[in-house]
Order: structure tokens, then sequence, then C-alpha cells
């Protein structure tokens, strides 16, 4: 029965009405074992008669198997599976193991939203998960993806997860409520009602005492204490049967059972089916007939519903399984395995289970089971199996190949810590070059995402050098990779040169080798400072990929590094678009965050502020949903600084978030970046006080963003008397000016020299206006524009100041940067003209979410397209698009795409 817990029934009658009104959302409900979890899940299905329920529950034994838990839930759905996209469609079919090939795991979790948003069209939804922290990593994974967007769907997600327990359902950012013990009126409800009689209050209190007032104890402590103990005219037992935990109880009910009956229970909390069938036939095996389940079935222990199994609660599970001798539990694998000839998965696990010493036949199922996880997605899974299978392998090669796959695997199941140990491990066992190089490779991209870019530059210098010898194309991405990672300031140790690992080019490569060849020798030459060497090599990139568009997840995203080394902001947005709609279209979670966060250095620089905080805030969840906290940081930085630039206070609340953040996570290859967006944040924030500036702008150490934030740490060091530095940062970027020839770097050159050269500034505002005319940075030329119209009125040619100060001031709208159109407007006052606000576009109201629906819409994607391209449902689109209509008074697609906007 349940017990008081009003607080926690109001919660979630709230979540359920939410998703009646089409305001979705998810719970989580905490607490320690026997607390009232179930209980309180099984008072919210009585309270959700009016909406579909669909139901699953994690089953320890179970956690090894890809998406087990997402079947069982979506399986009364699976008729409504066609009517996803086809890529959503094909994803979740081969992820719940209807369909052969390969599966994206991130298409699967979006064709679950999908799939739940679709039901919910009919009825509101309400899906139930208990044991919530047993649930297998890959189903775990997306019914937190599709929690974290039900805001717009009528479907409302509730689950239960055990505290204390050795597995955790890890669902931080969603509302949770924590079931602690129960006392007063309302244990002695409980223990009434279990009794059948009256119960001391003072007896109460000690219960409640011993028990920590947790309702699974005083329930059972009801049921063996004697009438006379519960009225109080009988002294209590010293100490309480349940002294060694609520398990006791349960254990000892078993242990009154006889050995068939044993038998027969230990099977059924070794079989993760639940189907009776299964469990009847493997008992059969062992001895254990029906009339040992007819003992279980007395003992409370057990119940049969139809063919379906189920134990009185999870803690029955652990306790039979744990009393059993190891050697009980490995025949009661066996005879397990021998029935489910069916189900190779399940198979394979009780065989693995059954096994103590190497076997070549296990290893061969296990390795069938990875192959099939990792084909559908379910790399935890995928790990799990060949981890187990390297277990078995009686060592060498092999069994070091078998460890490396599933590093790999962890790796992509968003596992770091897990991938790093396992690859430790299969290096002991790894000789051949070739595999050597793979191994050496991925333990660089695991140290350089999530710890040290040095120590992960070291390493992948050392899978090129093993490569060598025996992969020529390896050994060339390799060495480009490694270079890049030179360009952006990785060190090792050792003096090895990338580019020399690497063969003379044939003349007659393929375009794509051309290119990363070129590639290859324009970041070594950043590297060497050699700047004019390295546009030239990246222009050859350029041109040879232009021929040929390149669709490689090594080759493109390092043409955007080399874009930006050189600060070519036009290619690095073409550059960027074109990956993001190649992602969008494959569903490529990863890719798509990728090309969000970088082509934000462009959009930045040529002033598309608008379109930067709409990247950042769409990559945000996608990165919380690759398992790597860490990542989440750099998007928070982007959107600080957008917000800084317009003269946002969010900007403090996301720097705080972002400090948060890189306490609590390794942030890996981008913590440099993060670093320096938030020092240029700051230094923005703090632009009335030029020393607090310098302090934040002096610390950026990235290149690329040296140059951008150069107009701000020249004004802060003028205004600081700080000429010092400001020449400092203009030799270097007179140096890069000089190597590459780009407009925007000679402006800002020339920018830099007006404020320094007195009277002869107007000579060098004259130059980097000339130089802006061919430079897509807006931002740039609106303050050289500024600039130069404060220099002319203070030497009070206030006619001649006023046309650059309303040029400023109007471009300063259009951008949004409100600290620096008022400054415009203050020196236009000062010139003595009023200045006039024009209307800009009411497309600045629109949020970073209605700005990407929007302009998706205005490519004539259909609100289902556009669902699949931004990872949510079709119903948050129409939820966006209908207040894009409202803020832009626009009421159709068509209007909505006649609009003259820029997003």
């Amino acid at each position: 029965m349940l017990a008081g817990r009003e607080p926690e029934r109001a919660a979630i009658a709230a979540l359920l009405d939410a998703a009646r009104t089409g305001s979705g959302g998810a719970l989580v409900v905490r607490g320690v074992a026997g607390v009232g979890k179930s209980t309180l899940l099984a008072d919210a299905l009585a309270a959700a008669s009016d909406l579909r329920v669909l139901r699953t529950s994690g089953v320890e034994s179970e956690s090894p198997l890809a998406f087990a838990a997402l079947q069982r839930l979506l399986w009364p759905l699976r008729t409504r599976i066609d009517a996803l996209p086809a890529p959503q469609a094909a994803a979740l079919r081969a992820a719940m193991g209807e369909a052969e090939g390969e599966g994206d795991r991130f298409l699967a979790f979006l064709g679950t939203l999908s799939l739940l948003a679709d039901a919910a069209e009919q009825a509101p939804v309400l899906v139930v998960v208990d044991d919530a922290h047993w649930l297998d990593d890959a189903s775990a994974a997306a019914l937190l993806f599709a929690a974290r967007r039900l805001q717009a769907e009528r479907v409302a997600l509730l689950c239960a997860a055990r505290d204390g327990d050795a597995r955790r359902f890890d669902a931080g950012d969603l509302p949770t409520v924590v079931l602690g013990g129960v006392t007063g009126a309302d244990a002695d409800a409980l223990l009434s009602a279990r009794a059948g009689i009256d119960i001391d209050p003072a007896v109460c209190d000690q219960l409640v005492a011993g028990t920590g007032g947790n309702p699974l104890a005083l329930a059972e402590l009801a049921g063996v204490l004697t009438a006379d103990q519960l009225a109080g005219r009988a002294s209590l037992p010293t100490p309480l049967p349940l002294t060694g935990g609520v398990e006791r109880a349960f254990l000892d009910r078993y242990r009154r059972l006889d050995e068939p009956a044993q038998r027969f229970l230990l099977v059924a909390a070794t079989d993760d089916t639940a189907r009776l069938t299964v469990v009847r036939d493997a008992a059969e095996r062992l001895d254990a007939a029906e009339t040992a389940l007819d003992a279980v079935e007395r003992s409370g222990l057990l119940r049969v519903d139809g063919d379906v199994v189920a134990l009185y609660h999870p803690l029955v599970r652990s306790a039979v399984y744990r009393a059993a001798t190891s050697a009980q539990r490995r025949a009661t694998h066996r005879v397990l395995a021998d029935v489910l000839t069916g189900d190779p998965e399940r198979r394979a696990w009780h065989m693995a289970a059954a096994a103590d010493r190497p076997d070549e036949d296990v290893v061969a199922a296990l390795d069938g089971v990875a192959e099939r996880a990792a084909a559908r997605g379910g790399h935890e899974a995928a790990a799990a199996a060949w981890a187990r299978a390297a277990e078995l392998t009686a060592g060498g090669e092999a069994r070091g190949r078998r460890l490396y796959l599933a590093a790999s695997s962890a790796w992509l199941g968003a596992h770091p810590s897990r991938a790093s140990a396992l690859a430790q491990a299969a290096a002991a066992d790894v000789t051949h070059p070739l595999l050597r190089a793979q191994l050496l490779a991925l333990q660089g991209q695991i140290e350089w995402n999530t710890r040290s870019l040095n120590d992960g530059y070291d390493l992948i210098l050392q899978a090129a050098e093993v490569a060598a010898a025996v992969d020529a194309a390896l050994t060339a991405q390799l060495a480009m990779l490694a270079a890049s990672l030179a360009a952006f300031g990785a060190r090792s140790p050792r003096p090895v040169n990338p580019t020399a690992l690497v063969a003379e080019l044939a003349p007659d490569a393929p375009p794509r080798v051309q290119a990363a060849w070129a590639l290859l020798q324009g970041f070594g030459a950043v590297a060497r400072s050699e700047l004019a060497a390295a546009a030239e090599s990246f222009g050859c990139a350029f041109l040879f990929t232009d021929a040929d568009p390149v669709d490689d997840h090594v080759l493109q995203p390092n043409l955007g590094i080399a874009a930006m080394l050189i600060d070519d902001d036009e290619r690095g947005l073409r550059l960027h678009e074109q990956q993001l709609t190649a992602a969008r279209r494959a569903g490529a979670l990863n890719m798509v965050e990728h090309a969000l966060t970088r082509g934000v250095h462009f959009q930045i620089a040529t002033g598309a502020w608008s379109k930067a905080a709409s990247a950042a805030a769409e990559a945000l969840p996608l990165t919380a949903d690759t398992g790597h906290p860490g990542l989440t940081a750099l998007p928070t930085a982007q959107l600080a600084l957008v917000a800084a630039l317009r003269g946002d206070d969010a900007a403090d609340c996301h720097l705080d978030r972002v400090t948060e953040i890189r306490d609590k996570h390794p942030i890996g290859i981008t913590d440099g970046l993060v670093a320096d967006l938030t020092h240029w944040a700051r230094g923005l924030r703090a632009a009335a006080q030029p020393a607090t500036a310098l302090h934040h702008l002096e610390q950026i150490e990235g290149p690329a963003w040296r140059r951008l934030v150069a107009l701000d740490l020249f004004d802060a060091a003028v205004r600081g008397d700080r000429p010092d530095l400001a020449r400092t940062w203009l030799a270097e970027l007179d140096h890069f000016a000089a190597g590459t020839g780009l407009p925007a770097a000679i402006a800002v050159v020339e920018h830099g020299r007006a404020l320094l050269a007195g009277d002869g500034a107007e000579t060098h505002f004259q130059r980097a206006l000339a130089a802006h005319a061919d430079s897509p940075r807006l931002p740039d030329r609106a303050r050289t524009h500024l600039a130069f119209g404060e220099h002319l009125r203070r030497a009070r040619r206030r006619v001649d100041a006023r046309e650059h100060l309303r040029t400023a001031l109007a471009l300063f709208e259009d951008l949004g940067a409100a600290p620096w159109a008022e400054r415009a407007e203050q020196e236009l006052r000062a010139s003595g003209e009023t200045a006039r606000r024009r209307d800009v576009t009411t497309a600045n109201e629109l949020t970073p979410q209605e700005r990407q629906v929007a302009a998706l819409v205005r490519q004539g994607l259909s609100n289902r397209n556009v669902a699949a391209q931004l990872f949510v449902s079709p119903r948050t689109v129409d939820f966006h698009l209908r207040n894009c209509y409202s803020k832009l008074g626009v009421s159709s697609r068509a209007e909505l795409t006649a609009l003259p906007l820029d997003l």
C-alpha cells in the first residue's frame, strides 16, 4: 500500500497534467531499496487511466544487452515505425533487433522521441520505467535523450531509480524527487494494514527507528512479528529480524524452501526473459519440476501471470543469486544457455557466465554479440561483450585485438575512462604494427579529448611512426592529424616531424589525397610560423576539394581548421555549412555538434552573432547527449561571448556555468579554446575598467582568437595607457598580415597604427577602411568607423566625424552590439547631431531555437524534416514555428520565406 507521499504524488500529478495539455516532461523518483518507488509508480498508473501507458524496467542480468529495455518499451508501437523518416525508422528497427545492418545510435534515439511523439498525437502518453539503474546503457541513453526534448509533447516520462547501488541512472539534469522513510501516522497505517491489527505507538516508533522508516522493511516486520509484539504486550526481538537488511527476510523465506524449489527460484532470479517457458525448461534440467514452482509461488517470492514470471521484489533476485555458490550459479547459467537457442545474445551471455576458463566457443558467441550490437549502435554492449571475450581468450594478439575493439566501442559509447582502461590493457598484447598504430591513435584521441593535448599529440606521433612501416594511407592520415594538433600548439618531447613520415606525393594521386598532402604541408608551415607558405598550401588544398568535394570525417574538419588558421572567413563559413548540411542529412549527431561549434568562430568574426548564438544553443543539448559533460563547456562559452558582445547580462550566468563545468569535468582539446572565449567575454564585461579588461585579454593564447580580439585590446590599451602592449600585439598582427595579405588583417593593423600614430592617424584609418571594403568582418569595420569618428570629433572636425559615427551606429544596431551602439550614439550627440535609433529587424527577437526552425523552414523543409535535422520532434518544431509567426507578424510558411531576414 501507499502511505503518505503527498508531495511526491502531487509532483507526479503535475507531470501528468502537463502532458495532457501538451507540455510534457520527465520526473525521476529516487530512493534506497524498499523505500516505495515501485508503489509510487503503481499509484501513478492508477491515476493515468486516460493516458496511453508504455512500461519497461531495468533487469540486472540484462544490462549488457543493447536496447533490450527500449525494445520492450516500444514494442506496442512497432507498427508505427514505418511512418517515421526513413533514416530514423531504419536505425530504430536495427536497435530493436528487427532489421539487419548498421544503425546510428543517435538516429535511434531520435526515432524513439519521434515514435513517442507520434503516439501522443492520438492520446497523451505515460512512459513508466522502473529500476532505471539497471537499464542497459543504450536504452538509458535513448530515454534520457527523449526526456530532454518532451517540452512540447503530450508525453510524461516517469522513472524510478535506486540510490546506493553499484550502477546509477545518470539523470542529474532532470527533475527529481527523493523518497525517504515514512514516520508517524503513515508508518502506523502501513504496519496496521499489513498486520491487520492496531499497532502500539511506542512499538511503531521503535520499528521506524530500527528500519529508518523503510516501507518494505516495515511491511516485512509486520508479517513476521507476533500480534502481542506489535500491540506492545510482548518485547520486540533484539536485534530486529531485518537487522542485516531487507534482503534477510527474503533470504530466510528462500532457505525454508526445499532444494528443488530453491533451484527453481535461482533459475528465475538468474533469468532475464521473465518467460515461464524459459524458466520452467531450464529448471527441469536441474530436476526442479512443477511441484517446485508451486512451492515457490506459495512462498510469495514469485508470482506467475500467464507466461510471465515476476519476482516479488528486485531484492529477491539479488538475495537469491548472491546466496548461491559459484558452482550453482554457473550450472544455472549453463542450463539457461541450453534452452535459449533462439536468442543468441542472451545465450552467449549465459555461456560466458557459466565459463570459468578460456573457451573458444563462448568467445565466438560473444564476438557475434559484439558485432551485432556495434552494428545497431549499441556500443556499450559491444564493449562489454568484447571485454568478456578477451577475458576468455588465452592471450596474445587475439586477446589484444578484442580489448582494442572493446576500448574503441567504449569510446564510441561515451565512456572515456572505461575506454582508456581497456586500451591500456590491450597494449600489453598488441604487437602487430597496424593494430598497434590503430590502438595508439585511439589512445591519442581519448587523451586529447579528455585530458592532455600534448600527451594525445605524442601518442598520434607514435601511431604514425608505427604505421609508416605497414600502411601508407593510414600514415598520411595520422601525420596530417598530428600536424593539425601541432598547429594548435601541441608539443611533444620527442623531435618528430610529422611531414617527414609521409612519402612524396605521386603526380597522379587522387584530389583528396593531394588535398591531405597540402593540408599536411600547411599545418607544418603554421607550426613554423611560415604564414605565406601555409596560406599557399591551404589554398592548394581548397582548390583540390573545390574540384572534388569531400565527405571525409577526417579531411573535412581539417579543411575548416585550415580556414580558421589563415582567417579565411568566407571559406570557413561555407565549409562548416556544408559539413552541417551533410551531418544533418545523415543524422550524425557528433558531426552536427562539431560543425555547429566550429562554425561559430567564423560567425562571430563576420558579425553573424544571432546565427552563432543559435548554433551554440543547438549544440549545447547535443553535447550533453554525447555522455561527455566536459564538451558542454564550449557551446556554453560561445553563448557567454555572444551575450557579452551584445552587452547582455546573461553572459555572467554562462561564464559561471563554464567555470563550474571546467572545475568538475575534463575538457581536453577544447580547453584552450574555452579559456580564450571566457577571457574575451570577461574582458568585454570589464570594458569600463581598462586594466581589468587587459588582464583578461592578455591571457588569450590562440592565434586566431588573438587576432579577433585585437581591436578590443587596442582600445583597452590606449585607454589604460599601455601603448607597449598595443605595440606587441600590433607586431604579431603585422607578421600575419604580411604573410597572408588578407584585407581583414591589413585593416586591423592599420587601425592599430592609427590609434598609436597621433597626428598621422587619419591616413591609417583611411587605409583600414579601404581594406575593410574587401573583408567580411563587419564588426571590425564598425569599430574602425567608430574610432575614426571619435578621432575626427576630438580634432573638432564634427561634420566629418558624423558620417563615420552614423555608419558605425547603423552597423552596431544591425549586429545587436548594444554597448558599442550606445557609445556611437553618445559620440554623435557630442558632435552636435541627435542620433535616431533605426527599426532593426524583429528577427532579433527570435530565440536561438526559433531562428534555427525559421531558417530551415525557409529552405522549404517540412516540419518532420526540420525535426529530423534539429534532433527534436515535429510538435516541437510546430511550437517554435508558431512563435516565429507571432513575433514576425506573418501567418504562413510562404510569408515567412518572403521576409528579408538574415537568419
